[in-house]
């Protein structure tokens, strides 16, 4: 089983590579932006509570985060991996996935971090927003303040998966195929 945190800023591309790893490798793909934004549409009860957060440009607190991927994992019993987009956030979520996937003798293989400058995500953000309709990446503001929690929030997790020699940090500026191939090189060694 291979199991794969796809990390990176907002814009960096996680979800845009999600999609292709999860066809080549055969692994089920967990955005946490999309049950968010599934739920928030919905208006399930953790939308509702999720949407109060990111309308912010805040992380959704750990435990509704954590409650939610459990679950998602647990609809995919017979899954090959998981390529985890959007999560871990923070080091107790990093410390909180290993203990659950422990429990089912299974751990993170890699973290593969999409690098990509400041102005070129918003650069990507603004684009997307035209095409996807998402509030989120309109307000240049909210955009900010996005960038800003991941780099004072989000970023430490890297030295979570530094530390157990896990951490793979890839130039998330180019083409779309020419980082896939990046990404593949890690994923093949793992």
């Amino acid at each position: 089983m291979k199991n794969i945190v796809l990390f990176g800023p907002p814009g960096a591309g996680k979800g845009t590579q999600a999609e292709v790893l999860k066809d080549k490798y055969n692994l089920v793909h967990i955005s946490t932006g999309d049950v968010f934004r599934f739920n928030m549409k919905n208006d399930t009860e953790l939308g509702v509570l999720a949407k109060s957060y990111i309308e912010k440009g805040q992380l959704v607190p750990d435990e509704v985060t954590i409650n939610m991927l459990e679950a998602e994992v647990e609809k995919n019993p017979q899954a090959n991996g998981f390529i985890f987009d959007g999560f871990p956030r923070t080091e107790s979520q990093a410390e909180a996935l290993d203990a659950f996937l422990s429990k089912k003798n299974a751990g993170i293989n890699g973290m593969i971090a999409l690098e990509v400058n400041e102005e070129e995500l918003k650069s990507r953000l603004t684009e997307r927003a035209k095409t996807s309709g998402r509030a989120d990446d309109a307000d240049p503001v909210v955009i900010q303040k996005r960038i800003d929690t991941y780099n004072a929030e989000t970023a430490p997790v890297k030295d979570y998966y530094e530390k157990q020699n896990k951490y793979y940090g890839i130039n998330g500026v180019g083409s779309i195929e020419g980082i896939t191939g990046l990404i593949s090189n890690v994923v093949d060694s793992l």
